[in-house]
């Protein structure tokens, strides 16, 4: 369901001329700039997906798929969190790693586990959307809980495999004085290397990608074309509680994950051309550690869309006062319907 994708330019070099080039061009800006990114990325997702988690476990209702696609999106994210601290005082002591290969090997694997468990949920997500909104009669045996457990730990047994191998590579690299984490992957000596990242790119991500979009056009015809032929399900709510969930993931996979994939697979296209020259490698190294900032916005945005589901699915809806009383019945059968759904 994901694939893992890690890259760093140095890596991809094999000239000396290349070799020697410092990519390490913007030490200064990144001193100030990245600690407090980073500390204010850890400070929103320690605060909301610790909240997520607690409304979690107090909650007595039933939890329906959507909700067990989230609630792993959370844990993700919570888990991911723990790793940020490291990763400050890695960019205050301009990137130099001070606890040791091991602790960088585990910082490392969340890292990635963290973004290809969370494109793997947000896909389940969508096309469990897609079969409650377009298909309510169809295949909803695949949205039932012991399935979606069954899908969630598929997941997390898939995601755990591609990132486990982290753990028995060295992830520290001397560099002028300085031990970098998370910062060299050796791919040298392969010129397979550009094709293996734009394979992985595209089944990690533009695979995902199009299917969510798919999705999502998809439910938003169906609910358009309802609205239409039956304007009091369109009063209900029903399409705002819809796009609840459907606009914040999509927004999130294009904001956070598109620019560091894109990012990658251009460098990928250029590669294949011909071998980078320094300045190259700088720009590409300064746009990949802004990328890869983006991308680690997920885990703040991720909660807002759990909460939104709980919005959406745990809460009644205020009746309108004294509705007719012919609408009545017609209202709360809609309403049964889709917290069904």
């Amino acid at each position: 369901m994901s694939t893992k994708i890690s890259v760093d330019p140095l890596d991809l070099n094999t000239s000396d001329t290349n070799q020697m080039c410092d990519v390490f061009v913007y030490q200064r800006a990144a001193l100030i700039t990245f600690p407090i990114f980073y500390s204010l990325v850890f400070l929103i997702s320690l605060c909301g997906n610790s909240l997520v988690l607690y409304v979690t476990c107090q909650k007595k209702q039933k939890f329906n798929s959507t909700s067990l696609y989230l609630v792993n999106l959370a844990v993700s994210d919570a888990l991911f969190t723990l790793a940020l601290p490291g990763r400050v005082i890695y960019y205050i002591r301009q990137f130099d790693w001070p606890f040791g290969d091991l602790l960088c090997r585990l910082a490392t694997m969340l890292f990635f586990s963290n973004t290809y468990s969370g494109i793997a949920f947000m896909t389940c997500i969508s096309l469990d959307r897609y079969l409650a909104m377009v298909h309510p009669h169809r295949l909803q045996y695949l949205r039932s809980v012991k399935v979606v457990r069954g899908v969630c730990c598929l997941v997390w047994l898939l995601v755990s495999l591609e990132t486990a191998p982290l753990l028995f590579r060295t992830m520290l690299h001397d560099h002028r004085g300085r031990r970098t984490c998370m910062e060299y992957f050796t791919f040298e000596g392969t010129h397979s290397t550009p094709y293996l990242l734009l394979l992985a790119c595209t089944v990690s991500f533009c695979f995902p990608l199009l299917v969510i979009i798919v999705c999502y056009t998809r439910i938003n015809l169906k609910l358009s074309r309802t609205d239409r032929q039956n304007p009091l399900t369109g009063r209900s709510g029903r399409s705002r509680r819809a796009n609840s969930i459907i606009l914040p993931i999509l927004l999130t996979f294009v904001l956070c994950f598109s620019p560091y994939h894109l990012n990658i697979m251009q460098f990928m296209l250029r590669k294949m051309l011909g071998q980078p020259k320094c300045d190259e490698m700088q720009a590409f190294k300064a746009s990949l550690q802004v990328t890869v900032s983006m991308m680690n916005l997920n885990c703040c945005l991720d909660p807002q869309r759990v909460m939104s589901l709980f919005k959406g699915y745990f809460l009644p809806l205020p009746l309108s006062p004294k509705p007719p009383q012919t609408t009545i019945c017609i209202f709360l059968s809609l309403q049964t319907s889709v917290n069904k759904a």
